[in-house]
């Protein structure tokens, strides 16, 4: 393990924290913003949709359970720094091939630990998420607010760019599937393509600036809109693109990809004080009546009075009462803010890709 020191975390508003090293020494910046989850912090590093950020942990002991080679949702950590009060630097699981700080050095990643990650988490609560430096090497106040002016701000950032795959991949497991899904990669976490893969489906990839034609050429049964980081506004290609698809084929979006779809029909997004991060958001289906417990991480969300009348909303976040799910009534197309694939997360929402497949059948 590598010797732990002197480290900072600086805030955009002059609010600092000194504590340790964790993970590699060095310097680092990006959105901080906290995540209430107690467990899934390697789930949470190598999803693609916090690149550019980086993340507190508002539990207190994180690492307990080491890491391991299965549950990642992409080849690397996108993240780019981890805040921590406590690293458990003896992690006991019959699965754990690695500790947290060996997993963060490996891939590069500079954090810091021994601050006190509720007061932070209040803090962020109180004021918004706002940009930050973690350095071991830089100290001065003065300094690190110079710097501070160059690191850009979430808004108007696409960021779905730079965490795409950049070429289109067919994925399937059996020899005969039962259908064929167009999923268009804005930074798609793997236990999403997995649970499609086993419910039968054919899964192709594309690049998140793949043209509509493209798409439709294969002749998909379905085509799914995939997480990812960054402003939706931003993305003008892909709203573009999913304006083209709407009324075509089936259409399924989540988190990134729910915001690119209302986007496409019409409706705006804002930027958050403070996002919805973490294993335990409630919501509740307008539907059923039934409250849920999901998996969330977004920043940005859909304006409710934006949306045209042939959209209804189907799901609400019951903190702030923000969209978290939609319907259009005039084509096949519906979209979740949140994470149904449930990594890390509780499984209450997995229903929501049957709606998928329902939709695929009756279309065939």
């Amino acid at each position: 393990m590598q010797k732990t020191k002197k480290a900072i975390l600086y805030l955009e508003d002059g609010f600092f924290f000194i504590g340790k090293s964790l993970g590699l020494s060095g310097e680092t910046f990006g959105e901080v913003c906290f995540n209430t989850g107690m467990t899934g912090y390697q789930e949470i590093l190598t999803d693609p949709s916090y690149a550019k950020q980086m993340i507190v942990m508002s539990s207190p002991h994180i690492g307990n359970y080491g890491t391991n080679n299965e549950d990642i949702e992409s080849n690397e950590i996108h993240a780019t720094g981890f805040i921590i009060k406590s690293e458990s630097i003896a992690p006991s699981n019959w699965r754990s091939q690695d500790s947290l700080s060996s997993f963060l050095i490996q891939n590069k990643i500079v954090g810091i630990q021994d601050i006190d990650t509720r007061a932070l988490t209040i803090h962020l609560r109180n004021n918004g998420a706002m940009r930050g430096i973690i350095s071991t090497e830089d100290f001065s106040k003065e300094s690190l607010s110079k710097k501070m002016k160059d690191v850009p701000k979430m808004e108007g950032q696409d960021l779905s760019i730079e965490v795409t795959r950049s070429k289109k991949t067919t994925l399937c497991k059996r020899e005969k599937p039962q259908f064929k899904i167009a999923a268009i990669d804005f930074g798609m976490k793997s236990n999403i393509y997995d649970i499609m893969l086993n419910n039968g489906a054919e899964v192709t990839i594309y690049p998140a600036i793949v043209e509509a034609n493209e798409v439709l050429s294969n002749n998909p049964d379905g085509i799914f809109l995939s997480n990812g980081p960054g402003d939706p506004a931003a993305i003008d290609y892909a709203i573009e693109t999913v304006k083209k698809l709407i009324g075509k084929k089936p259409i399924f979006g989540i988190c990134l990809g729910h915001q690119i779809l209302a986007l496409a029909m019409g409706a705006k997004t804002f930027k958050m004080k403070f996002g919805h991060r973490g294993i335990n958001q409630p919501v509740k289906n307008l539907k059923t009546s039934k409250i849920e417990i999901t998996s969330q991480n977004h920043g940005f969300a859909v304006e409710e009075d934006s949306l045209p009348r042939d959209v209804v909303v189907t799901h609400k976040h019951l903190n702030d009462d923000t969209v978290a799910g939609i319907e259009c009534k005039n084509y096949m197309a519906y979209s979740v803010q949140y994470h149904p694939e449930s990594s890390p997360g509780p499984h209450d929402s997995r229903y929501v890709f049957k709606r998928f497949f329902q939709m695929m059948e009756e279309n065939a």
